[in-house]
C-alpha cells in the first residue's frame, strides 16, 4: 500500500486499473497449482514399523543406558502402542509402565500452547497484548505490543534461553520476569530465539486474564475433560506421584544415577510438565483429531489449528532432512517433500529427562517418547527411526549416532575456551584475600559476596538462597568455580578488577559484572 501514499488517488487508481488487466492475463495463464498432499502410510507400514519399535527402544537402552523409556503411538485415532520399558530408578526393581510419571521438559510446550488454545474464543485472540504485572521488555514499544503469539513463538526478541541462568541460581518466577526488561533485543518479530520465560510470561498472562492460576487453568481446560489423570504442571504432584521416573545422569564409568532433581516451576508453562505414556497418548489423539476426544470437543478446531501454523523461520535447511524450518505456536513446524505437514518437539532436561512428540497430521499417525536419562538422543532417535520405517520400510540413517552427536555438540555450548583446572606456567599470584572480599552488586543478577572460607580460600555466594562455590585460583587476579543446574558448563573464569567482578558464564549478554558496593 505504499504506492497508493506516493501516487496520490488519480495516479493510484490508474495503477490499480492497469494491475487488474494484468492479473487477470496472468491468471488466465498461470499453471494450475499442485495438487494438495495425500496420505502415503498404511495401515502394513505402520505395522512394520511397530513391529521393529520394541527392538529398537530395548536396543537403544542397552547401547546408552538409558534406565527407563515409555512409548505410545497413535493412529487413526487408535493407541495402537503403548509400553513402558526399564526401570524407575536405578538400583530399585520397580519398572516403567505406561502409567508412569516423566517430568516432559519442553515436551510442556505444545501442551502449554493447547492449554491456552482451549481458553480462546477466536484464533485472532493469539494476537492479544501479553500483559503481565512486573513483565516488560527492555524497549517500551515492544512491551506495549508484545502479543501472546510473539512469546510462544519466541519472536520477541529475548536472548536465546532469557532468564534461565537466574532459574538456576534460585531466583523465583516473579524475580525472572521483573527482570527480563534488563535483557538486550534483538529484532521485534524478525528474529527467533528460544525461550523458556517469555513463553512463560504469556501463559502466567493468559491465565491472569482468566482470573486463575496457570495450573489450575491446565486442569480445568485440558486434563480434567481429556482425562489426563497423571498430568500436571506442579513439581510437587511430580515428586508425590507413587509411580513417578527418577531423573538420571550419566556417570564417568558410564553406570547411571539419580543424582540431581530438578524443580522446573519457575517456567511451569515452558518445562514444568510431567505426564505418563497413557496421558499424552489422549492428548496425541486430542491434537490428531482436530481438538476432539472420544466424541467431546474439549478445544476449538480454528484455535488449535493456528498452533501447527509456521509463526517464524527457526532453521535454515541443514542435514540430514534439508528441510527448512519453522517454530509455530509452541511447536516445531517443517513440511517433508511430499509437502505435508510435520509437528514435533523435544523436551531436555541436563539434569535427567529427555522427550520427543513426533506427528504427521495427513497420516493421522504420533508418536511420544519419554525418558528417565540426561540427554544422548534416544528420545528423537526413537521417534525418528519409527516414522523413517512406517515412510520407508526401514531406517534411512542411523538416527542414534546422529543425535549423540547432536546433544554432545549442544553439551559443549557455552565452555569456556581457557581451561581453569589447570593454571598457566608463570602464573602471578593472587592478592591478599581483602582485595576480594566484600558484596558486590548486580541490577540482573542481584547480589554477590566473596568471603574467606576458613582454610585459606575464598567462597563466592550467589543467588537467594544463596548458592555457595569455592573458587581456585588461576592467574593474577582471574580465579575459577565449578558452574552448577541445569546450564552447567564446567569451570568458568572469574574476573576481578577496579572493585568489580565479572563472571564468564554469566557474561554472555553483557549482564555478568557486579560492582563492589
Amino acid at each position: 500500500m505504499r504506492t497508493l501514499r506516493t501516487l496520490g488517488a488519480a495516479g493510484a487508481a490508474a495503477l490499480l486499473a492497469a494491475t487488474a488487466a494484468t492479473g487477470a492475463a496472468a491468471a488466465a495463464a498461470a499453471p494450475s497449482p499442485p495438487p494438495a498432499p495425500k496420505p502415503q502410510i498404511t495401515d502394513a507400514d505402520v505395522d512394520a514399523a511397530l513391529a521393529r519399535l520394541p527392538g529398537f527402544v530395548t536396543d537403544s537402552m542397552r547401547s546408552t543406558g538409558v534406565p527407563g523409556i515409555s512409548v505410545a503411538v497413535v493412529h487413526r485415532d487408535k493407541v495402537v502402542f503403548l509400553e513402558g520399558f526399564g526401570v524407575r530408578r536405578t538400583g530399585e526393581s520397580a519398572t516403567v509402565d505406561p502409567d508412569t510419571v516423566f517430568q516432559i521438559a519442553s515436551l510442556s510446550k505444545p501442551v502449554s500452547s493447547t492449554v491456552v488454545a482451549g481458553t480462546l474464543k477466536d484464533p485472532a485472540d493469539w494476537n492479544r497484548h501479553t500483559e503481565l504485572p512486573g513483565f516488560a521488555l527492555k524497549d517500551p514499544w515492544v512491551t506495549g505490543h508484545v502479543t501472546t503469539a510473539d512469546l510462544f513463538s519466541h519472536r520477541s526478541g529475548l536472548p536465546d534461553h532469557a532468564g534461565d541462568l537466574l532459574e538456576d541460581l534460585g531466583y523465583d518466577q516473579a524475580y525472572i520476569l521483573g527482570h527480563l526488561r534488563l535483557e538486550p533485543l534483538s529484532p521485534f518479530r524478525a528474529s527467533y530465539a528460544y525461550t523458556n520465560f517469555g513463553f512463560t510470561a504469556a501463559a502466567e498472562a493468559v491465565a491472569r486474564a482468566h482470573g486463575t492460576s496457570w495450573q489450575k487453568l491446565a486442569a480445568d481446560t485440558l486434563f480434567k475433560p481429556a482425562g489426563m489423570t497423571h498430568t500436571s504442571t506442579e513439581f510437587s504432584a511430580f515428586a508425590h506421584a507413587p509411580d513417578h521416573a527418577a531423573t538420571h545422569v550419566k556417570n564417568p564409568d558410564g553406570t547411571w544415577s539419580p543424582r540431581y532433581v530438578r524443580d522446573p516451576d519457575a517456567q511451569a508453562p515452558a518445562g514444568g510438565v510431567s505426564s505418563s505414556a497413557s496421558d499424552m497418548a489422549r492428548w496425541l489423539r486430542l491434537q490428531l483429531a482436530g481438538g476432539t476426544l472420544d466424541g467431546k470437543r474439549i478445544v476449538p478446531a480454528d484455535t488449535l489449528a493456528v498452533t501447527h501454523l509456521p509463526q517464524i523461520l527457526s532453521q535454515a535447511p541443514t542435514p540430514p532432512l534439508n528441510h527448512t524450518g519453522f517454530y509455530g505456536l509452541g511447536w516445531n513446524v517443517s513440511y517433508d517433500d511430499a509437502g505435508r505437514l510435520r509437528l514435533s518437539h523435544s523436551g531436555a532436561f541436563d539434569l535427567g529427562a529427555n522427550t520427543n512428540v513426533t506427528m504427521l497430521p495427513l497420516e493421522q499417525l504420533g508418536i511420544v517418547v519419554l525418558t528417565n536419562g540426561a540427554p544422548v538422543g534416544v528420545a528423537d532417535a526413537i521417534a525418528e527411526d519409527f516414522f523413517d520405517t512406517a515412510e520407508h520400510g526401514g531406517p534411512t540413517t542411523a538416527w542414534l549416532p546422529l543425535f549423540a552427536e547432536l546433544y554432545a555438540r549442544a553439551d559443549d555450548t557455552g565452555r569456556s575456551a581457557t581451561d581453569y583446572a589447570h593454571p598457566p606456567a608463570g602464573a602471578k599470584p593472587a592478592r591478599a584475600d581483602g582485595a576480594y572480599t566484600g558484596t558486590y552488586d548486580n541490577p540482573y543478577y542481584g547480589k554477590l559476596t566473596v568471603t574467606p572460607d576458613g582454610s585459606g580460600g575464598l567462597t563466592l555466594s550467589l543467588g537467594p538462597k544463596p548458592m555457595r562455590f569455592p573458587l581456585t585460583h588461576y592467574d593474577g587476579d582471574t580465579f575459577s568455580y565449578v558452574t552448577a543446574g541445569e546450564n552447567a558448563v564446567g569451570r568458568t573464569g572469574v574476573f576481578f578488577k577496579d572493585g568489580t567482578v565479572r563472571i564468564e558464564y554469566l557474561d554472555g549478554e553483557h549482564l555478568g559484572t557486579f560492582t563492589r558496593q
